[in-house]
């Protein structure tokens, strides 16, 4: 008879341990399916909660509460749209608003290019007569008049 109580003690607490009480009466959130469109298509839509895909897509989100979808693709400015869960009192379904989510995307403007500034050449003297000023005529001794062949003042 111990052996029995005993067995049947050691079950009830064993089947204890797996099972809690308050999570017997939490209940999952539903999920909803959004179609998901941009213009131009292969974007990549990410919604809020984490889900991803590429445009045009359908995504099934678990629909606790409101959440937005941001749509981006290079070259194009990235778009947020929200979107609105929407709960039907007479049963457990949900709906979202907008549905299809929609997102035009504009082109992104050119970045400008920052000049990236040039190392400034070192300063060369202005005139040559400063850089050869032994080839140079200015620099030349010039001879007295005198001193010119007398055949050339003829």
């Amino acid at each position: 008879m111990r052996i029995i109580v005993v067995v049947a003690a050691g079950l009830g607490l064993a089947g204890c341990s797996s099972f809690s009480m308050p999570d017997m009466f939490k209940s999952t959130p539903p999920s909803a399916s959004i179609q998901l469109e941009s213009l131009p298509a292969g974007a990549e839509a990410r919604a809020s909660s984490g889900e991803t895909c590429k445009t045009p897509c359908s995504l099934s989100v678990v629909a606790a509460e409101n959440f937005s979808v941001t749509f981006s693709l290079p070259k194009y400015q990235p778009e947020t749209v929200p979107v609105q869960l929407l709960r039907d009192p007479s049963g457990p379904g949900v709906t979202v608003d907008p549905n299809p989510v929609y997102a035009e995307l504009q082109p992104a403007l050119p970045a400008r290019k920052a000049r990236a500034e040039r190392p400034k050449p070192p300063q060369r003297p202005k005139s040559r007569a400063l850089r050869h000023p032994r080839k140079n005529r200015r620099f030349r001794r010039r001879r007295p008049a005198d001193a010119v062949p007398s055949a050339l003042s003829a």
